[in-house]
């Protein structure tokens, strides 16, 4: 049976590698640049994940696990802490890659709880995993009288689907990284 649970700093190279799936590759390989591979990317989002001031903290995370193994995970924060939690992410990246993304813009805002990465195990995906960290996630946001809110990229309709499905609704469209999406809220009562 699976359970959603806080995030551990051990589990940080598991959860690093589910944050890569939700990028997606290409995107780990912009931020990484040309000179670096996805196992130098995974190795920085490791880092990132085990500290405790960054938007991938393990403490900004919820897993599922199954029989001890993490299969799936979410992050999510505090719209408003996106510039401060980002910070890491941006020096890490000077320091590691020689990349400057101070100029990234923001996916979030304050006045939500945002889902920045949802992902699950491919093994593992199709059984209610996604739905349930989703639940979780949102209990979070009940908790904290916040909307949740997330961007699905215009090209993942099946992602859409299930954020739709979960009562997720359509504020406006928008773009992240070049990348068409629409940002979708659930208000919690």
């Amino acid at each position: 049976m699976v359970k959603i649970e806080k995030a551990v700093p051990n589990q940080a190279s598991i959860i690093a590698g589910l944050i890569m799936e939700a990028m997606n590759h290409d995107c780990c390989r912009y931020f990484a640049g040309p000179h670096h591979s996805l196992a130098d990317f995974h190795a920085f989002m490791t880092k990132l994940v085990a500290r405790e001031d960054t938007q991938y903290s393990y403490r900004n995370t919820l897993v599922a696990i199954d029989n001890g193994r993490v299969v799936g995970c979410c992050v999510s924060y505090d719209g408003k802490l996106l510039r401060e939690l980002r910070k890491a992410f941006i020096e890490e990246a000077l320091k590691t890659f020689n990349m400057d993304h101070s100029d990234m813009q923001d996916e979030t805002q304050a006045g939500e709880l945002y889902i920045d990465s949802l992902a699950v195990l491919a093994d593992y995906r199709g059984q209610g995993i996604a739905t349930l960290l989703l639940k979780s996630t949102c209990q979070k946001a009940k908790e904290m009288g916040l909307p949740a809110g997330l961007l699905v990229d215009k090209g993942n309709p099946k992602a859409e689907q299930l954020y739709r499905r979960l009562g997720f609704e359509y504020v406006n469209d928008t773009a992240w990284g070049s990348h068409p999406m629409r940002h979708l809220q659930k208000t919690m009562s």
